[in-house]
């Protein structure tokens, strides 16, 4: 994988099970790669449903830049997150007391997924992401 075969626009759609709470979340929105100076911006906007809670608007940002042969994921802030490529797809990001292990899976390419679990005192979740490109989008695939 290459970072600019993420640019532009993708259909997100993101299950979360939260053993925890034993409640499933439920979003449904878009991944955006926009190009920015160091690499890529990830904004990613959709409408969250968490059990029977009222829908609610969600965003999240991400700096995706290359790094040697992959590509390192940091917070909007420029925090480091992890780091990933086509041949190591498992990485992990320990926010004491916290584990975030992701797998990303890339067999349906263009269409991908990241795979979360996450585990702690307080948490414990599986989250799946899908990517799919966004048919109005031209600088895709």
């Amino acid at each position: 994988m290459k970072l600019a075969d993420f640019r532009g626009r993708w259909r997100l759609t993101r299950r979360i099970d939260d053993a925890r709470a034993g409640v499933v979340g439920r979003l449904d929105g878009q991944a955006l790669f926009t190009v920015e100076a160091q690499g890529l911006v990830l904004t990613e906007t959709g409408l969250l449903r968490y059990g029977d809670g009222p829908p609610m608007r969600a965003e999240r940002r991400y700096l995706w830049r290359a790094e040697g042969r992959g590509i390192a994921v940091f917070f909007d802030d420029g925090r480091p997150f992890h780091w990933f490529s086509g041949a190591a797809t498992k990485a992990t990001h320990d926010c004491p007391p916290d584990l975030y292990r992701v797998r990303y899976d890339f067999s349906g390419w263009p269409d991908w997924r990241a795979i979360w679990h996450v585990t702690g005192p307080r948490k414990a979740f599986e989250m799946v992401s899908h990517y799919a490109p966004d048919a109005r989008d031209s600088t895709q695939v």
